[in-house]
């Protein structure tokens, strides 16, 4: 309901379902005898440690900053730590050295993808137009030479060795045929830079003749014969050497094959043709949307190639699955399923997000040549770098336990030893995000992801959980608190140790009879004396040993206790001894 994410109604989905069906040629061109390239930038090198790309750039800001000095010149320079310093001067030399240097760092950067995609098979790459930035900026603009011409003639040599081919295509607001004359000028200025670049890698006549800057027309600006004719007169101020590198190409906008192969047969300028773009935009009077049509402008086509002696080339790209409108069908696809009815020994640029990727897909569904040479990568793995290492510490045997109790912790500590002296294979310079000895370079669709090490999942801890840290807190807090007791304790020993040692020493008390040592008995309630005979029949009065024997007066004679119930357990003797009888019962 109502227009899409790209501004899309249901008129404009209605308008492209009902368009008639593409009409698309069964060819193959197979045997296949061409080179296959792709654009810029190599997905498994882009990804690789350390990574290796040509498209490093920077803001016009950056340049201004690095005017100025470090803030400590002796040191690399620091995101945070080592930034330039603006309170110093400012030298205008010194931040031209700085966006030079990373368009250095681009180029240095290619011999390294060169021999990669000779390995695997891949002898065709369009180079960045933003290896040097700002190269054909009105202000902070710059030649190429001389600080780039070493680097890039050694970038030469190494596509003339091995037989490669390199061309540019410079972005969408290098126009010709707009009316402003400031577009005009920047447009001019960019040219210029691309044909200095190729013409600085010194290559052998025909690479040379190869190496083509691609161009759309632009804009039509409401009136396309005017833009047309402002096209063939910008076109007419090029140096020769630009003129003899320019190449047209038919775009999915405003210009189609028709509109723009009789200007290329006009002016002399070879014409490349976008498979993709024309089954989006063509002369419906004329052809058929797909590639069966087409297949009968081939002579015309390579015609402007040949009359300069140039190879042909063409571009070959589809559009995404879902996509239905001519606006969504733009967006190349990440990869492609099929050839376009080619020659067999065309150059075939494939223009799709996957880059590399998407020319060893064709390889191995059409067995191209070096399809062989390719196998799949391991998630995550990489066998051709040189990381950092550190072997694990020995851990010492803490005192106070056994170091080994058994032969199973005995294996365990001569593993740990083992792993510890373990060194990693050195990858030679050379072969490093080559590929390893396995060649795994290939990513299947959907896992670029793979390329890179594993994410590392924090996984959230649920409220009131022990973490490690608490844990470690909580035994921290535990040790302090022993250690806090363990000093009172000490302190409370030493205090009494003190004191008694100012105490004098106590006199041994003397020893009391063996009679003091009985206990005393508790008195008795007094009771009536018993008379003597009594006492005589007492059934106790005939109990102890042959020293008691003698009568005891009266007043010392124990009374027999009354019968109690025992306890468990030491019971002492209750008795009841008679008051001495006062004067005044006397």
């Amino acid at each position: 309901e109502g227009p899409d994410a790209d501004g899309e109604g249901e008129e404009d989905v209605k308008e492209a379902l009902s368009r008639p069906p593409p009409i698309n040629s069964d060819y193959l061109p197979l045997p296949w005898k061409g080179r296959i390239g792709y654009a810029c930038l190599n997905t498994y090198l882009r990804n690789a440690s350390p990574p290796v790309f040509t498209s490093r750039t920077c803001r016009i800001a950056s340049i201004l900053e690095h005017r100025h000095p470090l803030k400590d010149p002796s040191q690399p320079e620091h995101p945070t730590k080592n930034r330039p310093d603006k309170e110093q001067p400012a030298d205008v030399d010194r931040g031209q050295r700085y966006v030079e240097d990373l368009g250095l760092a681009n180029a240095r950067d290619l011999p390294k993808m060169l021999r990669w995609n000779d390995k695997y098979g891949i002898k065709f790459m369009r180079l960045s137009s933003e290896m040097f930035p700002f190269a054909s900026h009105e202000e902070h603009g710059y030649k190429l030479a001389p600080f780039a011409a070493k680097v890039l003639a050694e970038v030469g040599r190494i596509v003339a060795e091995l037989g490669h081919r390199v061309t540019t295509h410079p972005g969408q607001f290098t126009q010709l045929g707009s009316p402003r004359k400031s577009v005009i000028d920047d447009s001019l200025r960019d040219l210029e830079y691309h044909d200095e670049l190729l013409s600085l890698l010194k290559l052998p006549p025909q690479q040379d003749r190869d190496a083509v800057t691609i161009l759309h027309l632009g804009g039509a600006f409401g009136d396309k014969p005017a833009a047309i004719e402002r096209f063939k007169e910008n076109y007419a101020k090029l140096s020769e050497s630009v003129k003899n590198r320019l190449v047209l190409e038919n775009d999915d906008v405003v210009w189609s094959v028709h509109e723009v192969l009789p200007l290329c047969q006009e002016l002399n300028i070879p014409f490349v043709l976008d498979f993709h773009h024309h089954n989006i935009l063509f002369d419906s009077t004329q052809i058929r949307e797909g590639t069966k049509d087409i297949v009968d402008l081939f002579p015309a086509i390579i015609a402007t190639w040949t009359k300069k002696g140039k190879t042909p080339k063409m571009h070959y790209s589809e559009p995404c699955p879902d996509a239905i409108t001519a606006r969504s069908r733009r967006k190349h696809s990440p990869r492609v399923m099929t050839l376009p009815p080619c020659p067999n020994n065309m150059d075939l640029m494939i223009e799709a997000k996957d880059k590399e990727q998407a020319v060893f897909e064709l390889m191995r569904t059409f067995k191209l040549p070096g399809f062989d040479r390719i196998n799949d990568i391991v998630p995550h793995v990489r066998h051709d770098e040189n990381r950092p290492f550190k072997p694990k510490p020995k851990k010492a045997a803490k005192k106070g336990k056994k170091k080994v109790d058994d032969l199973g912790a005995l294996g365990e500590q001569i593993e740990d030893a083992e792993e510890a002296d373990k060194t990693p294979i050195i990858v030679p310079e050379e072969e490093v995000g080559m590929g390893g000895p396995d060649n795994r370079v290939y990513w299947p669709p959907g896992m670029e992801d793979w390329l890179r090490p594993p994410r590392r999942i924090v996984k959230k801890k649920e409220e009131g959980a022990v973490t490690p840290a608490k844990k470690a807190q909580k035994k921290a807090a535990s040790a302090a608190d022993a250690a806090s007791l363990n000093a009172e304790t000490d302190g409370v020993e030493q205090t009494k140790m003190l004191m008694s040692a100012k105490k004098p020493a106590k006199k041994p008390a003397p020893k009391r009879a063996a009679a003091s040592t009985k206990k005393k008995l508790p008195k008795a309630a007094p009771t009536p004396s018993a008379t003597d005979d009594e006492r005589d029949s007492s059934p106790l009065s005939d109990l102890g040993d042959d020293s008691d024997n003698a009568p005891l007066p009266a007043s010392k004679r124990a009374v027999p206790p009354l019968p109690t119930r025992q306890r468990s357990g030491r019971v002492s003797k209750v008795t009841y001894k008679e008051d001495e009888p006062d004067e005044m019962s006397m």
